[in-house]
């Protein structure tokens, strides 16, 4: 049902509260908030409408009705997870092959401890607001949420040597690290919103409403204002903008994700900008993890609860292959059904097993190695061959206290990111001690009632993407940790060798170097929109092979992409399936 943003009128003034377990429309009121202060409220239709969720699988077949049919799903990570739970209650037969051991994927929470009580996250942390497909199937399983910290007036921002704070009106960034920048007059007497503001969102004023959402959905062909874009980098939007080179390195400074994709394609700014991707979020307590986790205990269920009353004997049986490299796609047999070939991390050795059809829910880039023949179209190949994705790294330090969170009003950060021109690039702290002060200021936080900064805590110490992943990531562990923990004293103004004594554990992964992985996620290069976004989705093999995923999407890099093609792949294999 479209959204109707008139009953806001009066209470839409006032701003809206975040609220731990949000409702749809508190979730709602939050998004239309941002879209109001962007000067686009009458964008939340098609936002949230780009990012529902798919018809339900059963809107094509009733349960059960293709008992004896097998589907093959290579890759458990959430695009394979929610295609087997969807395909499920129509009774497929389901074998997912996962490479890893491990339930989750990219989901990857690490914990420290047995009882699962200190952990951070190496891959997924947080979830739009807007992110309807994620949404449903949170709130489907009954994870509880509270507010991810985005921004925090207190967080550091420590540049060119000079360390300021991230208060809202820039005040002390422009005092302190203005001046380390060799900019123009008028760039000089601009506030860090205002100068981001102008180069990351202002196109979308000017590019009519019925054009935007082609920025977060995927189509044949698409207008000029996107095909413009499309080939463009962040960098030469900036420089056709009148920014100076010394007043990109700035925002590139100010936001080291912004710096690490410069010459990556302008239509990813834009597509997280125009659904406030960055603004209200939200983070599953106990770990992302639990939401792959329910997946699995759903799958593994004889009667799960999450099938709406559909009974167990409809239900399609699932078996769950892990340790399973995928290394082979092959369609030789005159029935027309396709074979997987995969390699046991165990033993070694080669099996393989025949499908009525195949959901394809791993990266390009590691479908890049396997076999397949005959070839996919050639712009499917095509696409499996260059589409880019972006390098990342995570490193976790588990402290014995949570010094961070130390200090009077104006001091400690509870929550939230520093960002900084070190290798390290961005420092997040954890927030689940944040409580949200007021409705409105959304940058002041406090303690939640009965935390301390006394009790342990997991810092995520760096996140960085592309050179500095690669530069940092690809270092031995002693040596990585050894630096983290030096610039991290550097960017809090730390004694040297402070955090020796404080400093209980590490963790890290450096997505490149994860054999089921091969990159974080996909991320577009100028022309790529144009070239793959809709090559990427149609099946192959007349009809058998399918594909889900975030790069298969128009929403690279969240989970909410890799959910709604999944849901979308269901949908086809069942009108497929009626042809057989």
């Amino acid at each position: 049902m479209p959204y109707n943003s008139d009953r806001f009128s009066g209470k839409a003034e006032l701003p809206p509260y975040m609220p731990d377990n949000p409702t749809d429309e508190e979730r709602h009121a939050l998004l239309w908030h941002s879209l109001k202060k962007g000067g686009r409220p009458e964008d939340i239709d098609d936002v949230i409408r780009a990012l529902a969720p798919p018809p339900d699988v059963t809107t094509i077949a009733p349960p059960g009705r293709f008992k004896g049919m097998r589907v093959g799903i290579i890759g458990g990570g959430q695009a394979g997870l929610a295609a087997a739970f969807e395909l499920r209650k129509l009774g497929f037969d389901i074998t997912v092959f996962e490479a890893l051991k491990r339930i989750g994927g990219r989901f990857y929470t690490y914990y420290f401890d047995e009882e699962e009580r200190y952990y951070g996250e190496l891959g997924t942390m947080r979830f739009p607001v807007s992110h309807e497909t994620t949404w449903h199937y949170i709130n489907l399983f009954g994870l509880k949420t509270r507010p991810f910290v985005q921004n925090n007036r207190n967080a550091i921002l420590y540049i060119r040597g000079e360390r300021a704070r991230n208060d809202p009106a820039g005040k002390s960034i422009m005092e302190r690290i203005y001046p380390k920048f060799h900019l123009s007059p008028k760039e000089r007497n601009t506030p860090p919103s205002e100068l981001q503001f102008y180069t990351l969102e202002s196109p979308l004023l000017r590019m009519p409403k019925k054009v935007r959402p082609q920025l977060i959905t995927t189509r044949e062909d698409y207008s000029p204002e996107i095909l413009y874009f499309d080939s463009q980098s962040a960098r030469d939007i900036f420089e056709k903008g009148g920014l100076s080179q010394e007043a990109i390195n700035l925002i590139g400074s100010l936001s080291p994700s912004v710096s690490a994709y410069l010459y990556h394609n302008y239509i990813e700014v834009l597509r997280e900008a125009y659904a406030y991707d960055f603004v209200f979020l939200y983070e599953i307590v106990g770990g992302s993890v639990k939401l792959p986790r329910a997946f699995y205990r759903s799958l593994m269920s004889e009667n799960p609860p999450e099938y709406g009353g559909i009974p167990g004997n409809l239900l399609g049986k699932v078996a769950w292959k892990s340790g399973a490299y995928v290394d082979g796609i092959f369609r030789m047999r005159p029935d027309g059904r396709v074979t997987v070939r995969y390699r046991d991390m165990d033993t070694g050795d080669h099996r393989q097993e025949d499908f009525d059809f195949v959901v394809c829910a791993i990266p390009f880039s590691t479908l890049r190695n396997a076999r397949i023949d005959p070839p996919f179209s050639p712009r499917k190949m095509q696409a499996i061959r260059e589409l880019t994705y972006a390098q990342a790294q995570k490193s976790l330090m588990f402290c014995r206290f949570r010094f961070w969170e130390k200090g009077g009003v104006d001091e400690r950060i509870i929550g939230g990111g520093s960002f900084t021109d070190l290798p390290i690039s961005q420092i997040w702290y954890p927030s689940d001690h944040a409580r949200l002060e007021k409705a409105g200021d959304y940058s002041s936080w406090d303690f939640r009632y009965g935390t301390s900064p006394e009790e342990p805590g997991v810092l995520l110490a760096s996140y960085n993407f592309i050179q500095d992943a690669v530069r940092l990531g690809n270092l031995p562990e002693f040596m990585a940790f050894e630096i983290i923990k030096r610039q991290v004293e550097q960017v809090h103004g730390l004694p040297y060798r402070y955090l020796d004594g404080i400093a209980l554990g590490f963790a890290r992964v450096h997505w490149d170097r994860e054999p089921a992985h091969l990159g974080a996620f996909a991320y577009y290069m100028p022309e790529q929109k144009r070239l793959f976004s809709y090559a990427v989705t149609l099946p192959e093999y007349g009809g058998r092979v399918f594909f889900a995923g975030e790069h298969i999407s128009a929403t690279h890099s969240w989970a909410n992409g890799a959910y709604r093609t999944a849901r979308q792949a269901a949908l086809d294999i069942a009108r497929n399936a009626y042809r057989i």
